[in-house]
């Protein structure tokens, strides 16, 4: 069953009295890989989601996300990988024989702190070829490995970073899948807990009725920030159509209305287009930003952890389009609670000022997360304990894990 009113969120407990002292910092310098591990688990899924390329989500079926924990010198630190074949090609099951078969053995034994040589040593064991190879697994791992300097050092990412330019960010509820007549009640559920901005995912029905749920988006919630999100369904003279309507009903943004690899299509569309065109899937790396500001083929860059291999290259990703003059939006991949911490801290480090698509507590559960990321009235605020901020139970990750090779 779907849950009603406000989503869970978890409580700290309080500190005992009698609490042993916390152990001293680790010095970053001495900490060396000794163990990777990974864990497939089951999440409670709380209402279904799906995107044009097919559904990430049912309600009442678990959803898999694979944690990551690494493990230096008895320190340790946790990441998340989201397989969603329906958006990119890894599996629960490649994420986990990517990382215990190639990538573990690469970066055991390598220096904790060394994050641009791991990101170096994850290319030699999967090769990045034309953008990044399996940059889900890969940033699982990247993830964990800030987690565990963060709690090293018993500061925040932000502050491991030096930079963190806001503590709050307001966060997009979700319309997907719906018919124009069932939006009023998504539109509805979202505004009764708070979310003041909407996305809505098209390409999930014709161009018409795409345009009617749109439509009906902006009618039940009329002066609220909206963006859209195509997931590369459209070819270019569709996309060009759509545009001109979408502008009319007030669209702020554009999200990968093209194929990621069509460069050519959207220069075409960006010429063309009243509104701002966003690119996520074709932003695998870096260099992949670099190539679209060159040829002048983006308005916008969306900023996202798992799709970038992990926070090393999308800080660079994130630095890049600050210095081009390109405009940063964030998303993720309906990640649990780990994802959305380390998500948070990179938009926070770049402030990010739009509300941002990161809709995991919508649609999935973290059962294993103890004192976590605070979210109220779809404001998500900035973790501020060690590494990420999320604990983790890993009992309770233990008694969710299963077998996906089986």
């Amino acid at each position: 069953m779907e849950p009603t009113g406000a989503l869970p969120q978890p409580t700290a407990p309080t500190a005992s009295s009698d609490s042993p002292p916390a152990a001293p910092p680790a010095p970053l310098t001495s900490l060396t890989i000794d163990r990777v591990e990974t864990f497939a688990v089951a999440l409670p899924t709380h209402r279904s989601f799906g995107v044009s390329g097919g559904s990430v989500a049912v309600a009442g079926r678990p959803s898999i996300r694979v944690l990551v924990k690494v493990s230096a010198d008895g320190v340790h630190g946790w990441g998340e990988a989201t397989p969603i074949p329906a958006w990119t090609y890894e599996t629960a099951e490649s994420i986990v024989t990517t990382i215990d078969r190639y990538l573990a053995p690469a970066v055991t034994g390598r220096a904790a702190w060394d994050l641009d040589g791991v990101d170096r040593t994850f290319d030699r064991a999967v090769n990045r070829g034309f953008s990044i190879g399996a940059p889900l697994a890969k940033s699982a791992v990247d993830v964990a490995l800030h987690d565990l300097l963060g709690r090293a050092a018993g500061v925040p990412l932000g502050v491991l970073w030096g930079q963190r330019r806001t503590e709050s960010l307001q966060l997009g509820w979700i319309v997907s899948g719906q018919t124009p007549s069932q939006v009023g009640e998504s539109v509805a559920e979202g505004l009764a807990l708070g979310y003041q901005a909407f996305k809505v995912k098209i390409g999930l029905h014709d161009e018409e009725t795409d345009l009617a749920v749109v439509a009906a988006v902006r009618e039940h919630a009329p002066g609220a920030p909206l963006w859209v999100d195509a997931n590369q369904a459209y070819s270019v003279h569709s996309a060009i159509r759509i545009a001109r309507r979408l502008d009319e009903l007030g669209v702020t943004a554009f999200e990968q209305p093209l194929p990621a690899n069509d460069v050519a299509g959207l220069r075409r569309l960006r010429d063309a287009s009243p509104l701002p065109v966003a690119l996520d899937e074709s932003l695998r790396h870096p260099s992949d930003l670099a190539t679209f500001v060159r040829l002048e083929a983006v308005d916008v860059a969306i900023a996202k952890v798992q799709r970038s291999g992990g926070l090393t290259l999308s800080r660079r990703l994130c630095q890049l389009a600050e210095d081009s003059g390109v405009r940063l939006m964030g998303s993720g991949l309906t990640d649990s609670d780990l994802g959305l911490a380390a998500s948070l801290h990179l938009f926070a480090a770049h402030g990010i000022d739009s509300p941002v698509d990161l809709n995991g507590r919508q649609f999935i559960g973290s059962p294993y997360a103890g004192p976590t990321v605070r979210v109220e009235k779809g404001v998500a605020h900035v973790p501020t304990g060690p590494g990420l901020g999320v604990e983790v139970d890993e009992a309770v990750v233990r008694e969710l894990a299963v077998d996906v090779l089986a």
